[in-house]
């Protein structure tokens, strides 16, 4: 059965967790002492304590996250020292990676979480002498501890900005429910606010028609948390050090060993061939904006806060569409439940709404049923609020396997993103992109929940190169696309009228605009980050290597008061370091699985959606995804297939 969700008592939270990791000490010494050296005996009980720790830690991490507080911070980083310490001792537990190290298994889950098991404690540095040991056990602390001052840095500077608009002028144009949303009354006068919380931050970048108020709100959002520059100095030295004591010549070198890539050379040639592949259509795409600006408004010098602007009035004239055309055809409620309606349909289950508690009122939760049998839980959590963390992500919470003494357990995820919260005179509407969003994370929400294995190590996303993880959710992000999927929940929110031909035509064709400058700043962030982790920089270094970069891949100049690292949360604080390539390598398969499975009349060939589900969703991490791929399709993927999918 699943656990329940509570935080309570979090002034001593700490103090629990130090109780629950020391009994998880007993458990692993009398393990380790133990003669038996059979799986059964070792590695099953081990994967029920971090089955354990998690649902313990879980709760704690994703309140912090989405209701986050001076409480749920002082508990979160008061734990993260006594969890570091943990994990540290185990990745150092010679005696224990010794007997694992025995461990003789033909079963193909089991094989694979040795080989796991052994590969993560070499790579933890169990065979270093004692002193560099000790240095990596510090090295983990400290990382630990700066990753989350960059986030609750970049979240207190996103808190602390707000823009007052006064004159009624400067929101003209406007979507009404971005309006309202800015609306308040002060002092008996009507003023817009808005704050760089990405739905208000991207309503006036997008739509507001006062440049002056777009460059402020650019620089704001652009020179946010300025205190991380000297935690990004202290994270990038930790991390090159930890690299240098395992033996790799660079931290990117070390990270590439647990990812589907090779080698440093077919992450930059992939990343360098995607670039100039880009790059002549990306450079007409920009003449074409430019040249729309100058007739518009006669702007002679296109600025970088002027882009998302002129972009979206070019895609309205060009294609006489714009996202306030389909916003009303997406009500939070009716998206979800098509989506929700969709996944059944496709993959034989079926969502029931769980009464359970939950951390916010506007969370909603649902029982997944298989074949009839209870199989998972699924929480969503998708407005935008102050104490939230901005973005959007898949957590995992509990893991479906089979534990130590037999009993299965079922798996949980929470979906997690920053829609526009209803108003007065609006329910929550979505833009495309943000039906796209929604798309993305159930895709990664389903890769675990679907898991059919017994290994919690390999089970859902546990195991899963990082660099295909990303794989299950765009792939079913692109069918957010399709005609057929959005008729199903696309009806205006006050008439209930269905959405049109036309404009599920006009969100197909638009998909692809400006798709080449969007690949150049995908690219742009990629190579800035594995670069940087492919030597020591520091300080002013670190602006110069992306001053550099952007040479290659701006086709406009970047202020020189941008300092877009500072925000970069995905590799200091999100587990993409040496990374974010990813997105792009994950994206060969799955717009190369999308080709194979598109059907026209209903948006997904259900043949190919149970081969996923049995092939891909199933499987986990129980063995390579490339090899998982083959085994469903009968091919590898193509890399044309991903400029096919950007008609590039």
């Amino acid at each position: 059965m699943f656990q329940t969700f509570t935080i309570n008592h979090l002034e001593t939270f700490p103090q629990r967790l130090e109780s629950l990791l020391n009994t998880h000490r007993e458990i692993i010494n009398e393990i380790t002492e133990s003669d038996d050296i059979s799986y059964e005996k070792v590695l099953k009980p081990l994967q029920d304590l971090d089955e354990a720790l998690g649902l313990f830690f879980t709760p704690l991490s994703h309140f912090n996250a989405v209701m986050n507080s001076d409480e749920t911070q002082k508990a979160y980083e008061e734990s993260l020292p006594l969890l570091s310490k943990f994990s540290s001792e185990m990745a150092q537990n010679v005696a224990l990676f010794q007997k694992i190290e025995q461990i003789k298994t033909e079963k193909g889950e089991a094989k694979t979480v040795v080989g796991h098991e052994v590969r993560d404690f070499v790579l933890s540095g169990v065979k270093l002498p004692k002193k560099e040991k000790k240095q990596m056990e510090e090295i983990s602390l400290k990382l630990s501890a700066l990753s989350n001052n960059f986030s609750q840095n970049l979240l207190d500077a996103t808190n602390a900005y707000e823009l007052t608009i006064t004159d009624e002028k400067d929101v003209e144009g406007m979507p009404e429910s971005d309006i309202a949303a800015a609306r308040k009354e002060v002092e008996g006068k009507t003023v817009y606010r808005f704050t760089l919380q990405t739905p208000s931050y991207l309503a006036y970048m997008t739509y507001g028609p006062n440049r002056k108020y777009r460059k402020e709100l650019s620089k704001a959002y652009s020179t946010r948390a300025p205190e991380n520059a000297k935690v990004i100095d202290k994270i990038l030295a930790l991390k090159d050090e930890k690299a240098k004591l395992l033996g790799f010549e660079s931290y990117a070198q070390y990270a590439l060993m647990t990812r589907d890539a090779q080698c440093e050379k077919d992450v930059t040639d992939f990343l360098n061939n995607l670039l100039e592949a880009a790059l002549p259509q990306a450079k007409n795409e920009l003449e074409m904006l430019k040249a729309f600006a100058l007739k518009t408004d006669n702007i002679h010098n296109l600025k970088s806060y002027d882009v998302a602007y002129y972009s979206e009035k070019l895609k309205k004239e060009k294609f006489d569409f714009d996202d306030t055309m389909t916003k009303p055809y997406f009500k939070q409620e009716k998206v979800l439940k098509g989506l929700l309606d969709i996944v059944s349909e496709l993959f034989g289950i079926t969502f029931e709404s769980a009464m359970v508690p939950v951390w916010h009122r506007c969370v909603k939760s649902f029982d997944i049923f298989d074949n009839g049998a209870l199989s998972g839980r699924i929480y969503f959590d998708l407005e935008a609020r102050k104490e939230k963390r901005g973005g959007a992500w898949m957590n995992d919470w509990e893991t479906h396997f089979i534990d130590s003494k037999g009993d299965t357990h079922l798996p949980s995820a929470f979906v997690v993103c920053n829609f526009s919260p209803a108003a007065e005179e609006t329910p929550s509407l979505l833009r495309h992109d943000d039906v796209v969003t929604l798309f993305h994370e159930m895709g990664h929400a389903i890769h675990h929940l679907f898991s059919e294995c017994q290994e919690r190590s390999v089970s859902g996303i546990n195991g899963v190169a990082w660099d295909v993880v990303e794989f299950p959710s765009q792939f079913l992000e692109n069918f957010a696309y399709e005609a057929a999927i959005l008729k199903r929940f696309g009806f205006h929110h006050e008439t209930g009228e269905p959405i049109s031909k036309a404009l599920t035509t006009k969100i197909k064709e638009t998909k692809n605009y400006q798709a080449a400058l969007s690949i150049l700043r995908q690219v742009e962030f990629s190579l800035f980050d594995f670069t940087l982790h492919q030597g020591l920089y520091q300080g002013d270094e670190v602006q110069t290597l992306l001053d550099g970069i952007r040479e290659r891949t701006s086709l406009l100049p970047t202020p020189k008061y941008n300092k877009f690292q500072h925000g970069f949360s995905h590799i200091f604080s999100g587990g993409y370091a040496a990374g974010y390539y990813s997105y792009k390598w994950a994206e060969v398969l799955s717009a190369d699985a999308f080709f194979a499975c598109i059907d026209a009349k209903d948006g997904f060939d259900k043949e190919k959606a149970k081969g996923y589900k049995a092939h891909i969703l199933a499987k986990g991490g129980s063995r390579e995804m490339s090899e998982l791929y083959t085994q469903w399709l009968g091919q590898k993927a193509d890399i044309g297939s991903l400029m096919r999918l950007y008609e590039i």
